[in-house]
């Protein structure tokens, strides 16, 4: 038998939202807040020069208008930088994988003299601002005839110390005891990092594939110094070159639309990698 005085708790769908709530959206708008220069820039790509310059601000074209992009793909060798941002970003990618992976592997799974101080090396080519080494890479790859070729653009990032330093730390999680399982069944070990421990590292090397491709397809001093001629500039290089319109005036139409072209690729690499790659961090311990 109840009494007067007794209370009914509220329903639960009526409470106040709980900090798992309040986190989410927070973090929502923070995304939002991200993706409006994105959303600024996919806009301006729709508009006329004449609308930009009009209001610069606008968030809406008050005409739509895909002649920025007709304009953009009718340039003059802008296959060739398409094509040279992919040959580069290829190459890029497919050395990152195979010298990272492996060389994070040993560093992770064997015992050799100097292993310490080779790690301690990678740690210190993390810290090392680009701006330090700019100048002695260039010298290298003149020194080796590679200056205004696609090699001498690619050379400096076949192997990534991020790369190195998460397929090191992916490495560390796999068991000793799987590997040495397969030891003694008499597996190789080449055997063992290419059955058993590749197969494993699949988050490992969808963010290794995902970070080389951004350094490659987004890199823009380097190709701009290496790149002597038009016939290797890359796609960000091509598009600063010939974004000028009559009397040297920017054709911000032109530029948006390019940029648009070029975030495209980063989108659709993510969106088909974003799984792995959000296990990757989660695993590398990575900010």
């Amino acid at each position: 038998m109840t009494t007067p005085h007794m209370t009914v708790a509220a329903p639960a769908d009526i409470r106040r939202p709980g900090p798992k709530v309040l986190l989410q959206l927070a973090l929502a708008a923070a995304a939002g807040l991200t993706l409006l220069p994105f959303l600024w820039v996919a806009s301006g790509s729709l508009r006329s020069l004449d609308d930009i310059r009009a209001d610069p601000g606008a968030w809406l074209p008050s005409e739509v208008t895909f002649d920025n992009f007709v304009r953009l793909f009718a340039i003059q060798g802008f296959s060739t930088f398409l094509g040279n941002s992919i040959v580069v970003a290829a190459v890029v990618v497919a050395g990152n994988l195979v010298a990272a992976s492996a060389a994070g592997y040993a560093l992770a799974k064997f015992d050799f003299a100097g292993k310490r101080l080779a790690f301690g090396a990678v740690m210190a080519a993390l810290m090392v601002p680009y701006t330090a080494t700019f100048v002695p890479q260039f010298v290298v790859t003149m020194n080796i005839g590679l200056v205004d070729t696609l090699a001498g653009i690619a050379l400096p990032s076949l192997a990534l110390p991020i790369s190195i330093f998460i397929m090191r730390q992916y490495a560390s999680a796999v068991p000793d005891e799987l590997l040495e399982a397969a030891r003694i069944d008499g597996a190789g070990e080449l055997r063992i990092f290419f059955r058993i421990f590749l197969p494993l590292a699949g988050p490992a090397l969808a963010t290794v594939t995902i970070m080389s491709f951004l350094a490659s397809w987004n890199n823009f001093i380097w190709p701009l110094v290496v790149a002597q001629s038009t016939s290797t500039y890359t796609l960000p290089v091509g598009l600063a070159a010939t974004s000028q319109a009559a009397q040297n005036v920017t054709d911000y139409g032109l530029v948006l639309a390019g940029a648009v072209v070029v975030m495209l690729p980063v989108l659709v690499l993510f969106l088909f990698l974003q799984r792995h790659f959000v296990q990757g961090v989660a695993a590398t311990g990575l900010k």
